[in-house]
């Protein structure tokens, strides 16, 4: 089959045969347009057709374009297919007659050598029949049509193929650049080529796009490999860690045997070291015990020495007599310290007795100074103080009220902005409630099960997904995805209201699967998820007329559409659908719900979702539920959508005139703050004034009150008898003294008599004294050194004993202990493993028993650890990733395969995209040339530049009379006629470029004047008779000029009838 396409060969220089297969043979009109019966019958080549305006010239190409599948406003000239219809008729019929012969002839077999396409026109409808050369019916599809047209290359919508009557005339007088592109860019199908790149470039970004959300869709399962794989990696760990614990083990057993030879050999060392300090200590005791048996020996003698001395009579009175004389010193001492104090009082009193009489004398002299002159100017000064303390007390309170005020002012402005504070947070809550609201619909806008439980419920299913193997049954939810309004949107809310939070619920088969959807809600942290465990298997059950509620009123269950029985069902047994009754509103629910007892009745709501239900006596009518979210089951939730946002809107606003009124309340603040702190610094300073004058005044009057009520001669009486009573005080002093100083003599001439005696005593026994001194020092210290030799000879025999024995009795009794623990030691590790086999697993190390047990802890913690955490055996981990991993390779390998076939296709465009550039380049030069070709044949030249970037077309014309030389950039700038051949001979270019059986042309000389006629019709003649394709060309004028040839058919069309 051929596309369309533009060439850039000659047309003029071939005519083949091939081209005869396409061109239209016949055609025939019933009650079209103007024509009651039409039939034109056309030649191969070119067919010029003139008449009167209004003779249907016109019709003829409209007729063509609608047969060949144009619409109404297509063409121009009407908007729908029955304006077509002849004035007073029903129908119209349109037969056109296709040439099918030659080498591109469409399924000759089939059709023959002609193609009749009829189309009917009925004031409702509209056919296409497509027949065979005899009239017999093959096809009636527009896609049929469609095959031919594509195969004939016959695009009627393309300018240079039919140009209309208003086609010509907006072409002849287009002087727009874009337009003449425009023109260029459709009559060359570039405009069909690019935007079929387009539409492939868009397609193949589209499949990429699902490539990547398929690629996307194994991400998890890519996640759960690694998963995998870091499992079996763990567990693989666990047994090498498993391997390990069992070699420290064996270690662990033999580090004993090796720890005990090992102390064994050291316990052997202490033994022989303690055993050798026997002798040394044994040889110090006896060093000790003969040098105590020598000092034993002078100590008797000396002993001896001493008795034969004199006895210790004179000792004991020389002892006596010194005792007697510290306790007289001890008397003189005491009794010399009561005097001094005694003395020291005695001045103190004489002292204050100077005092008191220098006091009585200053008293005196001070009554006297007070004169009546002094009591004046005190007079004046305190009523001078009386007039500052009244000034400074009324300026004080003042400002202590203008300072009340500003604070009551104050007060109210804050109390103000407070208010308008919870105004605004009011209106910012509704808004964000609002705005909260808007998401979760425009949520539900782009994926309904949203409306349900947000994106937990779409985390949860994407968890359900991924486990649905395990499940017995997958589960059912939520249930208000399942779930659809009969009778559009107003019954919505009280549905939602109604069925509650069952909407978010999920539905599952068995317990068991209860469990699986409840660890798969906690993966998904969905939390509070509510599950219904229900019987998959029951049938949709069937309700009596007499169980459900006698009124008009629509049930819940009657509003709502669901495909999915176990969804109904669930809605029946639990929720009780069928007895809730909608009302729409509030009075008629009352009735409905108290008055009128209906039978099988449980529960009414209102459309704003007010519920209302009795139980017994007891009525009960609850408000809508204000955080319940709605519009849930809406089909649609643009209007919600667009009354939240004005919503919002003037929420917003709301708020934002409050922030303003709170700016403006906190400017007035600040200003009150202002005159605030200015008052109280004003206020501040005149009470410091007003204190200091009432100070200063409370002292003025207690001077002068003092001064007053003062007694010079009763102070001056008090002095006097505070004096007597002083001399008194020191006469009694004065006895005491004198008795204590005959006290002190008595015991200093006691304490001078027992000196004496002593003095007597020690003269005559000095040297007796002497000699038994130094014996009995000489003895005291024998006897230290006796007792140093017993300590030493008891140390000696205690480290011998304690020591020295006892360690080595104690050191051997451990040898025997480490000697049997060794033998049973080596018992157990024999039982563990041979000694053999312990040297090819790398030995103790060197290491001890402590440290290998510290090793051998921290491992069994890390397999206890790592253990809990992976139920499963390494070998089942091995085979599910395995199967995972075949699994993902395939679809990994097709999206590769798919990623691979885009990038070539993606190649290929921009391969076709640059081909297309320079074939858009090549027909830029092309159509120049052309152009310019068929201005030559009379004398004009020009040129055409067309801006793909721009998507602009200018023609440069050259005239031949124009001295300056000077081209004509806008044509509108040439004369008619010239206007009109430029563009014809623009047109030409393009008709030679492009390919097509027959072309048509109506009205395209009407702007000429004759020589231009004459000159442009024999150019187009003389154009189509070399292209050889077939050429319908229309004009109002006469033909006679028209060159005559076996090739060109000249038709006059009737008159119309006046």
């Amino acid at each position: 089959m051929k596309r369309a396409r533009a060439t850039g060969e000659s047309s003029s220089s071939r005519v083949s045969p091939s081209l005869e297969a396409g061109v239209i043979k016949k055609l025939r009109l019933e009650n079209f347009m103007c024509h009651s019966n039409h039939e034109t019958v056309f030649g191969n080549h070119v067919n010029v057709i003139t008449g009167q305006n209004g003779s249907g010239k016109s019709a003829i190409l409209t007729a063509l374009c609608v047969a060949f599948g144009c619409r109404a406003k297509g063409t121009q000239r009407a908007s729908t297919l029955k304006d077509f219809i002849k004035t007073g008729a029903s129908n119209a019929v349109i037969h056109v007659e296709i040439q099918n012969e030659g080498e591109d002839a469409f399924k000759p077999e089939m059709y023959g050598d002609v193609i009749i396409v009829e189309r009917r026109i009925s004031e409702s409808t509209s056919s296409i029949t497509l027949k065979d050369h005899q009239g017999k019916k093959v096809f009636s599809r527009k896609a049929d049509l469609q095959e031919i047209i594509e195969h004939f290359n016959i695009d009627v919508e393309n300018p240079c193929v039919i140009m209309s009557q208003d086609k010509s005339r907006e072409f002849l007088h287009s002087g727009n650049n874009k337009d003449k592109f425009k023109f260029f860019y459709k009559a060359t199908l570039l405009q069909q080529v690019n935007d079929l790149l387009e539409s492939i470039s868009n397609e193949i970004a589209i499949a990429r796009g699902i490539v990547e959300e398929l690629e996307t869709a194994i991400k998890p399962i890519e996640k759960e490999l690694n998963e995998l794989q870091v499992k079996i990696k763990t567990m693989e760990h666990v047994e090498q860690i498993s391997i390990q614990v069992q070699q420290l083990k064996k270690k662990l057993a033999w580090s004993w045997v090796y720890d005990a030879d090992k102390k064994l050999e050291e316990q052997n060392v202490k033994i022989e070291k303690l055993k050798s300090r026997v002798p040394t200590c044994q040889a110090k005791i006896d060093k000790q015990l003969h040098q105590l048996e020598k000092l034993i020996e002078n100590c008797s003698a000396k002993k001896a020495e001493i008795a034969n001395m004199m006895t210790s009579q004179v000792k004991q009175m020389k002892e006596s007599l010194s005792r007697s004389m510290s306790l007289a010193k001890k008397e003189v001492y005491e009794l010399q310290r009561d005097c001094n104090r005694k003395t020291s009082n005695i001045q103190k009193m004489v002292q204050q007795l100077k005092r008191l009489e220098l006091q009585m004398q200053d008293t005196h002299e001070q009554h006297l100074k007070n004169t009546q002159a002094e009591e004046f100017d005190m007079e004046e000064k305190l009523k001078q103080l009386r007039d500052e303390f009244n000034d400074a007390k009324s300026e004080y309170d003042r400002l202590k009220e203008e300072e009340a005020m500003l604070m009551n002012s104050r007060n109210g402005q804050t109390d103000e902005i407070r208010r308008i504070d919870v105004k605004i947070q009011d209106h910012e809550k509704k808004y964000n409630e609002i705005m909260h609201n808007i998401r979760n619909l425009k949520n539900q806008q782009s994926n309904k099960i949203t409306a349900f439980g947000g994106n937990k419920v779409i985390n949860l299913l994407r968890v359900i997904e991924r486990y649905h193997q395990r499940f017995k049954v997958p589960p059912i939810g939520p249930i208000g995805a399942h779930l659809k309004l009969r009778s559009g949107n107003k019954w919505a809310v009280a549905v939602e209201h109604a069925i509650g939070r069952m909407l978010n619920s999920f539905i599952v088969t068995d317990h068991k699967d209860f469990r699986l959807l409840k660890q798969c809600a906690k993966e998904a942290n969905y939390d509070r998820l509510q599950i219904i465990i229900y019987d998959f298997s029951t049938p949709r059950l069937m309700i009596p007329e007499h169980m459900l509620p006698n009124t008009n009123h629509p049930s819940t269950l009657s509003i709502l559409q669901c495909e999915n029985d176990t969804v109904v069902n669930v809605l029946v047994d639990l929720g009780n659908v069928e007895r809730q009754v909608l009302v729409n509103d509030y009075n008629t629910g009352k009735v409905v719900a108290f008055e009128e007892r209906i039978q099988n009745l449980k529960e009414v709501f209102t459309l704003d979702g007010c519920k209302m239900f009795s139980r017994g006596p007891v009525q009960t009518t609850l408000p809508p539920n204000k955080k319940q979210r709605y519009g849930r089951l809406t089909s649609s939730v643009e209007a919600d959508i667009e009354k939240l946002s004005n919503d919002a809107f003037n929420e917003q606003k709301d708020a934002n005139d409050y922030k303003r009124n709170k700016r403006e309340a906190e400017l007035k603040l600040e200003d009150l703050d202002k005159k605030m702190n200015s008052i109280k610094r004003l206020c501040t300073s005149a009470g410091r004034t007003f204190s200091s004058t009432k100070i200063a005044l409370e002292e003025k009057t207690k001077e002068q009150a003092a001064e007053r009520s003062s007694t010079p001669l009763s102070s001056v009486d008090e002095i006097v008898e505070e004096i007597s009573e002083i001399n008194k005080k020191i006469k009694e002093e004065q006895v005491l003294l004198e008795g204590l100083e005959q006290r002190r003599q008595e015991s200093v001439g006691k304490a001078n008599d027992l000196k004496v005696n002593f003095d007597e005593l020690c003269e005559s026994a000095n040297n007796e004294l002497a000699s038994l001194e130094k014996a009995e020092s000489e003895l005291m210290e024998i006897e230290r050194e006796i007792d140093s030799a017993k300590k030493a000879k008891d140390h000696y025999d205690n480290v011998m004993k304690n020591k020295v024995l006892h360690d080595i009795k104690v050191a051997e009794e451990h040898n025997l202990e480490l000697t049997k623990s060794r033998e049973v030691n080596v018992e157990k590790a024999s039982i563990i493993c041979c000694q053999n086999e312990l040297a090819t697993i790398g030995g103790c190390d060197g290491k001890t028993p402590e440290q290998i047990s510290a090793q051998l802890e921290s491992l069994n913690h890390t397999l206890r650890r790592e253990s809990q955490r992976y139920s499963e055996s390494i070998d089942d981990l091995r085979m599910l990733y395995a199967k995972k991993e075949r699994k993902i390779a395939k679809r990994q390998q097709v999206y590769r395969a798919l990623r691979q076939k885009l990038n070539a296709c993606q190649s290929a465009l921009e391969f076709r995209m640059r081909k297309f550039q320079a074939n858009a380049t090549n027909l830029k030069h092309q159509l120049s040339w052309k152009f310019n070709g068929h201005l030559k044949k009379k004398g004009i030249s020009g040129v055409i530049k067309v801006d793909y970037e721009q998507m602009t077309l200018s023609i440069e014309v050259q005239m031949p009379q124009d001295a300056s030389n000077k081209a004509v950039r806008d044509t509108r700038g040439l004369s008619g006629g010239e206007r009109s051949f430029s563009t014809l001979c623009f047109a030409l270019a393009l008709h030679e470029m492009t390919e097509s059986p027959f072309r048509a042309m109506d009205e395209f000389d009407v702007f000429m004047d004759a020589v231009s006629r004459k000159i442009s019709m024999d150019t187009l003649v003389d154009f189509a008779v070399a292209q050889g394709s077939q050429w319908i060309l229309i004009t109002p004028h006469d033909t006679s000029l028209v060159k005559a040839g076996n090739r060109v058919k000249k038709m006059q069309m009737a008159a119309p009838r006046s």
